[in-house]
């Protein structure tokens, strides 16, 4: 009897034929989509440490702040330079676009910027101002021409806004 057991008893087949078909339509698929995805690398710098700041304190440390209302351009060490109210339709990047294209001119050495943003500033916010702040376009001359602005970006967290109710209890007491 045991030997009528170990004679019924055969070892099953594996069936991959499923498994290749799906393999066969699954790996071009694959290779298709990922050969059309493109991704851009933007390069942040760090800000310069202690030793590096002494030395920067005499040249322009060019700040964009983006506030919930507004958009600020200063120079740390000077001040405010401009304040670009938002619009109706949100951040009026093409004039900051084109502030920083006159502070371009004027500092033509000039490769770095800081943007420091409020903590409910929004992804798709922060890269608009980052190509804001990069590049510029030219279409004078019938094509298109990108000029390079400040391509060196580094973030940070906006200093809390100056308000005239903070002003005047500093006075106060």
């Amino acid at each position: 009897m045991r030997d009528r057991f170990r004679h019924h008893h055969h070892e099953a087949e594996l069936n991959i034929t499923a498994f290749l078909n799906l393999m066969v339509i699954l790996i071009p698929f694959l290779l298709i989509t990922a050969a059309f995805s493109r991704f851009s690398i933007i390069e942040l710098y760090l800000p310069p440490t202690s030793e590096e700041r002494l030395q920067a304190i005499k040249e322009l440390q060019l700040e964009v702040v983006i506030r919930k209302q507004s958009l600020e351009v200063a120079d740390r060490e000077g001040g405010l330079i401009r304040r670009i109210d938002n619009t109706a339709e949100g951040y009026d990047l093409k004039a900051l676009n084109e502030l920083l294209v006159q502070i371009k001119v004027r500092f033509q050495d000039k490769r770095n910027i800081f943007i420091l943003s409020e903590p409910e500033t929004n992804y798709e916010t922060m890269v608009q101002v980052m190509d804001a702040v990069r590049m510029t376009e030219n279409t004078d001359t019938g094509s298109l021409i990108q000029y390079e602005l400040f391509p060196e970006i580094s973030l940070g967290d906006a200093p809390p806004p100056v308000t005239t109710q903070t002003q005047d209890e500093g006075n106060t007491s």
